[in-house]
């Protein structure tokens, strides 16, 4: 009997998928739940498995096409597969581990066909995955050539790049989903919101001194978990939020829409672009239920395991580009939000206290903020409420 395999039903925000990767050929054996089909979103990559065993009999959709939701992509017959072992191609064999890298049999045989080194070739696929078109689209910059003299068993001295001089080399490749995605949503906000960033500093020595303090107590007591600066962050925004509650609202046409509840985005840089997963009501969690969930979705979003669940809604972001080295920017706003925080880079600078020049680790904040929503004055005012806490930080457990 005759099985189609159809593409998920996509929820609301999601309005059409591409087909990225055929895990399966026509004739290849499947067995049910066994991964057959990955369809790139704008925010993620599904996975689609087989519903029985069988053996893929069609077709219909060609890597690259465009997928709508419940589309029919293929067929597999029920039963015992019929494939003869000779019918069986690279296709349907398991992944091959190629150094540090992951390759698709596809992209493996293509490879050795065009005697192209993986080692070279950047993964697109999911988890960093080299794929059939990775190495299709791959332009190598320079290949070693071996002089016919040299003896076999002595590298050269000398390699010359096959490329004549003065030859400027292009490589063209489309934009992933994901990527173009971001991009459209990036300049929508610059252009349908109003804006503005305010800047403070804060002091890190009482956060910095806590985490010291208490961290093998506090890996010891939780798990294994240990205490970042996100999850006080994530805490300091929580309260902050409650004090100033027009942050944590949105714009709805003509209506503010005020959130009785603080769900934080923390922003989370993958190979594929930046992706957003969600703590849902971060005030009830506690520090250590931040840092796990966070850790959680960070190993998730390397894999490319994230669902559209997981990165749907948000009433406040965080974002953090001081692990990258940045010392102060400007973030986008995560629409529909009406405001994004921005840490950055922990510098030790000389800071006058008291009276007296004395050095202490310093870090730049920065609000970004709907200024048709948001006053000045109350963006400074939250922002000064986050350095306060976490200058202080027992006034985010004392909710003071």
């Amino acid at each position: 009997m005759a099985i189609e395999i159809k593409a998920p039903t996509y929820p609301e925000s999601v309005q059409e998928g591409t087909l990225a990767t055929w895990h399966k050929q026509p004739g290849d054996a499947v067995e049910r739940d066994e991964l057959i089909v990955d369809i790139e979103t704008d925010k993620v990559v599904l996975e689609v498995v087989a519903p029985a065993s069988g053996t893929l009999t069609e077709v219909l959709k060609a890597e690259g096409d465009i997928v709508l939701s419940n589309e029919i992509l293929a067929r597999i017959e029920e039963g015992e597969a019929a494939v003869s072992p000779a019918k069986v191609t690279a296709a349907s064999e398991p992944d091959q581990q190629v150094g540090d890298a992951l390759v698709n049999p596809a992209a493996k045989k293509l490879a050795d066909e065009r005697d192209i080194d993986l080692s070279q070739v950047s993964g697109t696929g999911k988890g960093g995955r080299i794929t059939k078109e990775d190495v299709v689209n791959f332009t190598p910059l320079a290949v070693p050539l071996v002089a016919a003299s040299a003896p076999a068993s002595k590298a050269p001295e000398t390699i010359e790049p096959v490329m004549q001089e003065g030859e400027r080399v292009e490589r063209r490749v489309p934009m992933t989903r994901m990527r173009a995605r971001i991009a459209e949503r990036l300049l929508d906000v610059t252009q349908t919101t109003a804006s503005l960033t305010t800047f403070n500093e804060v002091d890190m020595s009482a956060m910095m001194s806590l985490r010291k303090q208490y961290q093998d107590e506090f890996t010891k007591m939780h798990n294994g978990t240990r205490l970042g600066f996100m999850g006080l962050f994530v805490k300091a925004a929580v309260e902050a939020l409650k004090r100033f509650p027009l942050v944590n609202s949105s714009i709805d046409g003509s209506d503010i829409v005020y959130h009785g509840y603080q769900d934080i985005g923390v922003a989370v840089s993958t190979e594929r672009g930046l992706v957003v997963p969600v703590l849902r009501s971060a005030e009830n969690m506690s520090i250590a239920t931040v840092e796990n969930s966070i850790s959680a979705y960070a190993g998730k979003a390397r894999d490319g395991k994230l669902t559209i669940e997981e990165m749907t809604g948000g009433t406040f972001t965080i974002t953090n580009g001081g692990v990258y080295g940045s010392l102060i920017s400007t973030p986008i706003l995560n629409a529909p939000q009406a405001a994004i925080l921005g840490m950055h880079k922990i510098q030790e600078r000389p800071m006058a206290v008291n009276g007296e020049v004395v050095i202490r680790p310093m870090m730049y904040l920065a609000l970004s903020y709907d200024h048709r929503l948001i006053d000045g004055k109350e963006a400074v005012q939250f922002l000064v409420a986050i350095k306060q806490l976490i200058e202080d930080p027992a006034k985010i457990l004392l909710e003071i």
